[in-house]
């Protein structure tokens, strides 16, 4: 989450008439996260996220987002709601971008996860796996590894200027995992971007999944290595063998890895680092002027990269065979 686009008070309001969730009370932009603009609402009726899209989401998609997260609901996975307005759609226009209105989800994202943190984030994942099998719409993922090469492109000489030497690296991993990429693996609606932000708790208990605005149908092992990345890593870029046991364990509880996954997963994990590596360095590059953003580190999925190119199998992620 983030803000990247000023609304003013005399445009929001217009837009909120529109729906029936009572007098606006306050408003406050969201500062984290680097794909939408983001802004807490307080109304008569309770609490509310507005988003603007923005950058990398296509209007044309927003139909499968609003869906996914309704389906998800109905099978049990907690996770923010649209909120139709007074002529009964969930997207509407604002500033001259997309909007919608969603539910307010209570809890706090860990800062530091822990083992048990990342056993119940492996069950959430599997879960929503499982729930999306029947969700009738399907997105191509944009972000897989046939869009990374224009993101290489993207960054160009200023990425060399402010990473010396980062360009050649990622032009070399790009090269191998074309030549190695997995197909045809048990596949579906993934999350793609299920970062310990994304994740909220209270009182110890994962209590529910937000921003499924990378949502798309890929393999389901990749994203259990995006969360592997995501979680699994210390500060020091050192991996946790014991969350990553945690996170395989409690995923494999609800969705067995089949021997193709399990085969599979130190490449996907290859894959997924390169992937946020490419993006962060897009996006640390291009921050808009005067945006309430805080551009990420692309250098630390550098790191992570180096540690999944010295894996042989996913026994060193601390899968049981």
């Amino acid at each position: 989450m983030a803000v990247y686009t000023d609304v003013s008070d005399e445009d929001l309001l217009a837009f909120l008439a529109g729906y029936d969730i009572g007098e606006l009370l306050s408003c406050k932009g969201i500062a984290e996260g680097v794909e939408n603009s983001n802004f807490l609402l307080h109304t008569q009726a309770g609490f509310y996220i507005l988003t603007l899209y923005e950058k990398r989401v296509a209007a044309g998609d927003l139909p499968f987002f609003i869906g996914l997260m309704e389906h998800l609901a109905r099978r049990g996975v907690n996770c923010p709601q649209p909120v139709r307005n007074r002529a009964g759609g969930s997207l509407g226009s604002l500033a001259e971008r997309p909007a919608a209105i969603v539910t307010f989800l209570e809890g706090m994202w860990p800062k530091r996860p822990d083992a048990r943190q990342c056993t119940e984030v492996g069950e959430a994942l599997a879960k929503m796996h499982v729930a999306g099998a029947d969700f009738a719409m399907s997105r191509a993922n944009a972000l897989s590894i046939e869009g990374w090469p224009p993101l290489l492109l993207a960054a160009g000489e200023r990425g060399e200027a402010a990473f010396p030497g980062l360009p050649a690296i990622i032009a070399l991993e790009l090269a191998h995992l074309q030549g190695v990429w997995p197909r045809g693996l048990p596949s579906g609606v993934i999350h793609a971007d299920l970062f310990p932000d994304n994740v909220f708790f209270i009182a110890g208990q994962l209590s529910g999944l937000i921003d499924f605005y990378f949502a798309c149908n890929d393999a389901f092992a990749y994203d259990l290595a995006i969360c592997l990345n995501a979680w699994c890593f210390e500060s020091d870029a050192s991996f946790n063998l014991t969350k990553g046991m945690a996170m395989l364990n409690g995923y494999q509880r609800l969705r067995p890895l089949t021997q193709d996954e399990i085969a599979a997963l130190p490449v996907l994990a290859r894959g997924a680092a390169l992937r946020f590596l490419l993006t962060r360095l897009v996006d640390w590059l291009n921050k808009p002027e005067g945006a309430l953003v805080k551009p990420k580190d692309p250098l630390e999925y550098a790191r992570k990269l180096r540690f999944h190119q010295h894996v042989a199998s996913a026994r060193e992620y601390g899968l049981s065979l």
